[in-house]
This record gives C-alpha cells, sequence and structure tokens, in this order.
C-alpha cells in the first residue's frame, strides 16, 4: 500500500497571494504565557508544599516521574485549559510544560495518562499499582496557609464567605443520589472564600442538605486563623441553608459574628405587614421599586428538626418590585444600621457566586472517576489551579486592566500566546509571537512578579 506524506496544504488565496500551510515551524507552543503561573508559583510556593501532602509509596530508584512533576503537570494543565487527563499523551512532549514540571532536561517527555491516573486514583489503601495517595487535612492546612501569608500584617476583619454548588454526575459514581432541587443526580461540594481566597473546597454527597458538615470545616479553619491572627474580626456569611441553630450556637460562643439568610415564611410575613404595606403604597405613587427596612428580635418555633434555642435579630427588607412583593431577611450577630447591613454586607456574598463560576472555569465538574477520594483528589487539583490563577491576579496585574478579571479572561490574555520553543545547551529560547496585542501588559506583569 502507498503512503502519501503531504509537505503542504494549499486554501484559497488571499488576493494574489498563495496560501500554503507546513508543518515545519519547529517547535511551536500555544502555552508561551505560562512562564508568568511559573513565577507566580515561585512567589507562593504552592506546588513544593502540595507534594510535601502526598505520600508516594513507589520504589523511588525505579520511577521516572517524580510526584512534584505530576502535580506541576496536573496543575498547570487545568490552569491553561486542559481539563482531560488524555490532553497529557500530547502535553506531555512540550517543552513549556517539561519547563512548568521543573525538568532539567525539558524536552524528554513527562508522564502520560496511565501514570496521571495512578496517581489520581490512589486510595490510601496497599495495591500493587495505585502507591501514590494524599493527606486529605494537610491539603487543607495548605489552603488556608497562602491565605494567611498573603497579608503583610494581621488584618482587623476577615469574612468567610460558605457556599454550596451542584457538580452533575453522568455515571454511577459512588456517592451518587438525585437531588430534587438540583434536578438531577449530583455531588453536592462545600466551598468556603474569603473574598477571592479559596479556604475549603470540600467533596460532599447530595443526601445532605447545604449545611451539613460545615461546623467542622469552619472549626479547623478559624482554628488555624486564630493560630496566626488571635485578635482578628471574623464574620460567617452565608445564605438561608447555612441558617442553622447548632452554627450560630458556636459563632456565639466563639466570638464569631454572623449574617445568615433567613428563608422567609407566613410568621415572617406577617411581622413586616405594615411595612410591606409602606412600600406597596410607595410603588403604586412612583411605578418605582421600594424598600422600607426594619429589624426585630426573632426565635423560630421548635420542631421535629429543631429549632432555635433563643431569640437573635433579625433584619427584614419589605420590597414592592414588578407589581409584587420580595421580601427578604437576615439573621445577624453584628449590630450595623438595618440597610447598610443587608445591602452593604449581607448581599457582598454575591462576590462569592463568581468564585465558585471560577471554578467550573478551571474544570471542578470533572467527577468522573469511580470513587468520591479520587473525585476529591480532582477537585483538590482544580482548587490549587485557582490558586496558582488567583495568585497571579493579586500579584501580577495589580493595577492593570485585568486586576479584576475572571480565570477564563486570564487565560485567554495573557498565557495562551504562541511560541517557538528553541532548547540549547545554555539557554530555553520562548520567541512569543510578534503580533502578540497585549504585549505591554505582559511586560508590567512581570515586573510585579519579579518585585
Amino acid at each position: 500500500m502507498t503512503e502519501c506524506n503531504q509537505s503542504g496544504f494549499g486554501f484559497e488565496a488571499s488576493g494574489k497571494r498563495e496560501i500554503v500551510a507546513r508543518f515545519d515551524g519547529g517547535t511551536i507552543s500555544s502555552d508561551g504565557g505560562a512562564f508568568l503561573l511559573r513565577q507566580t508559583d515561585r512567589r507562593l510556593n504552592l506546588l513544593p508544599r502540595l507534594s510535601d501532602c502526598f505520600l508516594d509509596g513507589r520504589n523511588q530508584h525505579l520511577i521516572e516521574h517524580t510526584v512534584a512533576e505530576m502535580l506541576a503537570q496536573r496543575v498547570y494543565g487545568i490552569a491553561l485549559g486542559y481539563e482531560d487527563l488524555n490532553d497529557h499523551e500530547q502535553l506531555r512532549k512540550d517543552p513549556v510544560f517539561g519547563i512548568l514540571a521543573g525538568r532539567e532536561e525539558p524536552d524528554t517527555p513527562l508522564a502520560g495518562k496511565s501514570t496521571l491516573n495512578r496517581m489520581e486514583m490512589g486510595a490510601g489503601t496497599k495495591d500493587r499499582y495505585k502507591k501514590i495517595t494524599f493527606w486529605k487535612d494537610a491539603i487543607d492546612e495548605l489552603l488556608v496557609k497562602v491565605f494567611v501569608e498573603s497579608h503583610g500584617n494581621a488584618p482587623a476583619e476577615i469574612v468567610l464567605d460558605v457556599d454550596t454548588t451542584d457538580l452533575p454526575l453522568h455515571g454511577k459514581q459512588e456517592g451518587r443520589f438525585f437531588h430534587g432541587y438540583y434536578d438531577n443526580y449530583c455531588y453536592l461540594p462545600l466551598y468556603i472564600f474569603s473574598r477571592d481566597h479559596l479556604l475549603c473546597s470540600r467533596l460532599r454527597e447530595a443526601n445532605h442538605d447545604a449545611a451539613f458538615g460545615c461546623l467542622a470545616e469552619i472549626k479547623k479553619i478559624v482554628e488555624q486563623i486564630r493560630m496566626s491572627w488571635p485578635e482578628v474580626k471574623i464574620v460567617l456569611r452565608g445564605d438561608s441553608g447555612f441558617c442553622r441553630n447548632e452554627l450560630m450556637n458556636w459563632c456565639e460562643a466563639q466570638g464569631v459574628d454572623f449574617v445568615f439568610g433567613l428563608a422567609r415564611n407566613q410568621r415572617l410575613r406577617k411581622i413586616i405587614g405594615a411595612e410591606m404595606h409602606e412600600a406597596t403604597e410607595s410603588w403604586n405613587r412612583t411605578g418605582k421599586p421600594a424598600r422600607v427596612f426594619t429589624e426585630f428580635e426573632y426565635r423560630t418555633k421548635k420542631t421535629k428538626k429543631g429549632g432555635w434555642d433563643r431569640e437573635r435579630r433579625v433584619v427584614a427588607k419589605a420590597e414592592h418590585i414588578d407589581g409584587k412583593e420580595n421580601p427578604r431577611f437576615v439573621v445577624t450577630s453584628l449590630t450595623d444600621e438595618s440597610r447598610k447591613l443587608y445591602e452593604e454586607i449581607y448581599c457582598a456574598r454575591g462576590d462569592m457566586e463568581n468564585r465558585i463560576k471560577e471554578q467550573f472555569s478551571l474544570f471542578a465538574d470533572r467527577v468522573s472517576a469511580e470513587t468520591m477520594r479520587a473525585n476529591q483528589m480532582r477537585l483538590y487539583l482544580s482548587a490549587m489551579a485557582y490558586v496558582l490563577v488567583s495568585g497571579l491576579r493579586r500579584l501580577g496585574l495589580k493595577g492593570t486592566e485585568l486586576a479584576e478579571a475572571q480565570v477564563s479572561t486570564i487565560r485567554t490574555r495573557l498565557l495562551k500566546i504562541g511560541a517557538q520553543i528553541r532548547v540549547t545547551v545554555r539557554k530555553v529560547w520562548v520567541s512569543m509571537a510578534s503580533s502578540y496585542p497585549w504585549q505591554n501588559l505582559y511586560q508590567e506583569v512581570w515586573q510585579n512578579l519579579r518585585c
């Protein structure tokens, strides 16, 4: 059979010029901007410490790919937009990834998909093939350490935002349950942020409510933070899914302030009847949305599922908008004025929604492994990729047009740069595209990271 090795590909002419495409450009990478991420990791010392959270049971004299290299492969790969292990069958030969992974000879191949898969599937039990595992507590502590280290001085106050989301499942994964609200089979991970810092990324089954297990995670985080900042004021913020008596009791006992959404009911609606009437009358007169704020002491009634054991301050927003009532309630230990507490403090938690969306830009929903432990490992890898890109945003992009950009925007504009890679005895030459439109931004980021 005759083989046809075509050397050129012709396309329709551009004006008078013929277009011929060839695979003769040499070693070219689409990730020339990734060295900014590498420089960020040098500032954060993130990936070396992440590798310390793993136990490698392999014979170290017989291995070719270290845990540190493989973790760097996966975390940088996720940050650069490569979601699947199969992608690394090609990426392992990219010298850019060799440099990112810390190889002395960057043009030698990295680990393939099967080796990376064995690392992710380690269950912490004796196994002939899967001999790498991780310490969950150590990775959790690392997330909080990076947050603490990001502050030069102890802040006077920090706000911890707690929330959950759904990760749809399309197979028979361990811990698979149907969730009525999300109308699918899913996991229900718990996230805790302080502004754009990720402090907790915990995978959970979906057969529990939003607050399930959150107290244990919050306790560990608060304890670790107070070891570094004993005097810091901590405010815990969440929606009505976290308005639980046990959590509020713990906050009150530990000197942690809180502001939680409170689900509407007829009893609450009756309490703010006069304010709702005032808001409705204002809307009828002006045709514009009207808000009236009030506050009162409130205690839920005891039920089979429990109730509050004391009265607490509730702030209410009686609102009439678009011809209908829109009352909202929050319960809090704070003493701020009602309108400020709702509009400036509670509503600010909406920024956490953007931080959770960024996790999906980093493929946190790729929970297709059979076991929950393996899927938790993948969630951690996405979390570390987020910490890395968030560090680039905080350290490198400060004062630039992308200072508040989303992860996906940073990746597209700053990391995805076509570059020719030439490896010589003394240097690695990275020749980036001359037509790259944000060269001034790149220079500014480079300078910020070198400070």
